[in-house]
């Protein structure tokens, strides 16, 4: 296709008067995995939803693929593939059975055996939905998403419940989605796996966009104003202080961790060396400090835990 995959434009969404989704805007191109982050309540779930054709829109314009997806054609179901957190198959159905199905309603299917195998359930194929680990229902999901060759998939929680090699098995998979061409739009609570897989991150509060950018500009911001290192604890840091260039200062935040804040560059760190070499001492693990995109995610939303 011609144009991005996702295009939504101050999508308004309320329940019962109130603004769950107030102004956002929102772009994936193809072949691009976009992360839509934010807490509980933010307004990430609903705007899915709409893009999915599930949920009315109270304003704004959305395109997906193309097409308004109020009213979900049949052409552009097609064309989709959509993961919902908890599985969301038949108990009794097995899990052969359900990829069959879902591959027989498709017009170019994969193989499923190919993806029966390449997620690791090959030794429950025959195994009730209901009978599954929540790891393995997690796996069929995402096999029943994509075995119709979607342009476009939408992955909720994708690796919630799931193991390290599960979880990595399913990064790969994602990687592959994006290197065919596919688009996908991401929501995760795990900000490693945003910061993994996402080309473009979204962080959503109270119904708005906060911040957005690559995983690399969001966490840059500050990259070069913290040097940490860990020496002997209860140090005296006024000799330290006083070598520092203006601007900068030194605390020791926990016994033994030292941090020194300001513009980090040679002078700075040459400081910090000489001063440890004074105390007889050695510095460890002496490294330029680098926000997390957790860092990042919690001083924009908050640190209060939300229901």
């Amino acid at each position: 296709m011609s144009g991005p995959a996702v295009e939504v434009r101050d999508l308004v969404v309320r329940y019962q008067g109130r603004a769950a989704v107030d102004g956002l805007d929102l772009d994936l191109p193809a072949g691009r995995v976009l992360a839509l982050l934010g807490p509980n309540g933010a307004g990430k779930t609903t705007t899915v939803e709409v893009c999915e054709g599930l949920r009315r829109r109270d304003a704004g314009e959305v395109r997906v693929l193309g097409v308004d997806p109020a009213g979900a054609p049949d052409a552009l179901r097609a064309r989709l593939g959509v993961m919902p957190q908890g599985g969301g198959a038949y108990p009794g159905v097995r899990v052969r059975e359900m990829l069959g199905l879902v591959a027989a309603c498709a017009a170019d299917p994969l193989d499923p055996d190919w993806l029966i195998e390449i997620l690791g359930l090959a030794s429950c194929d025959r195994t009730p939905f209901k009978r599954l680990s929540v790891g393995q229902q997690q796996r069929l999901a995402l096999a029943c998403a994509v075995v119709g060759r979607p342009e476009l998939v939408f992955l909720d929680e994708p690796t919630a419940s799931l193991d390290p090699q599960g979880r990595r098995l399913v990064w790969e998979l994602v990687r592959g989605l994006r290197a065919d061409g596919v688009a996908v739009l991401l929501t995760t609570h795990l900000m490693q796996e945003a910061e993994t897989l996402a080309d473009h991150i979204v962080i959503v509060d109270h119904g708005r966009v906060v911040a957005q950018g690559s995983p690399e500009a969001l966490t840059a911001a500050g990259a070069d104003r913290e040097l940490r290192f860990r020496a002997t604890a209860g140090m005296d840091l006024r000799l330290l202080a006083s070598a520092l260039p203006e601007g900068c200062t030194v605390t020791e935040p926990s016994a033994g961790s030292y941090l020194v804040e300001g513009s980090i560059d040679p002078q700075v760190l040459s400081a910090v060396t000489s001063w440890c070499a004074r105390q007889g001492v050695l510095a460890d693990d002496l490294r330029i400090a680098r926000r997390s995109l957790e860092d990042v995610f919690l001083e924009l939303t908050g640190r209060e835990l939300r229901s």
